[in-house]
């Protein structure tokens, strides 16, 4: 039965679209659809390779989508942030760490529940670079997909093909999550007084350069009149 549910060719386009979208409805079981479909795969019925590039390609599709949007309504979502003390530290967080290079933190948030959601959402509404935050999702995304078909093949491989050893993948998937939120939250938190390097390196004036006094202008010595030789008497 798991067989004929997960085998055949629309695996990967149901597992694409979920990935995608789960980025917008984090309660999609996108984890669940690889974990089956590599359970599968261990048996011969399905590529672990194709598996792996098509879920990671729609995390990278899902989170480009989400930092563009996030980009263009960054109003709209600074207002929803607001709202909510855990999505504003959470923002605040992933700002001070991509600003430090931190980009690690994308990483371990894609494993988190809607972590993946609030760092696209975050990074496109602070308006971060490209550069600083696509690679960065790229790897993640990469982990994530190597991840999750690695524990629906060995459950595969050492309980079967049987939803038991889909469930076994699947719990593993979920601790990994919550571990991840844990290590998001003990993250260190930027203080309200922080300011960032680059507004640090504006505010200290550049040191002082020793200059040598004016020379003074020394006025010409005047010039002693010729001497006169009084003129003969007549």
């Amino acid at each position: 039965m798991l067989e004929s549910v997960a085998a055949g060719p629309w695996i990967y386009a149901a597992v694409a679209v979920s990935v995608l979208l789960d980025v917008f409805l984090p309660v999609l079981p996108s984890g669940v659809l690889v974990i089956t479909a590599a359970t599968v795969a261990a048996t011969g019925s399905g590529s672990l390779l194709a598996l792996t590039l098509c879920a990671a390609t729609a995390s990278l599709l899902g989170d480009l989508v989400a930092y563009r949007l996030a980009w263009r309504g960054r109003s709209r979502l600074h207002r929803l942030v607001a709202r909510s003390r855990r999505l504003t530290t959470a923002q605040e967080r992933l700002g001070a760490a991509l600003a430090r290079g931190g980009g690690v933190l994308v990483v371990i948030a894609r494993f988190a529940p809607a972590g993946r959601s609030v760092v696209s959402l975050g990074a496109g509404a602070a308006r971060r670079r490209a550069g600083q935050f696509l690679p960065w999702s790229a790897l993640a995304g990469v982990a994530w997909a190597s991840y999750s078909v690695a524990l629906g093949y060995f459950g595969g491989r050492w309980l079967g093909a049987t939803w038991t050893g889909v469930a076994v993948s699947v719990v593993a998937l979920f601790l990994a999550g919550a571990l991840a939120a844990y290590l998001i939250r003990r993250s260190p938190a930027p203080s309200r007084g922080e300011v960032p390097a680059p507004a640090r390196a504006a505010a200290v004036p550049p040191p002082a350069v020793a200059t040598a006094p004016p020379r003074t202008a020394v006025p010409p010595r005047p010039t002693p009149p010729p001497h006169q030789v009084p003129a003969p008497a007549p």
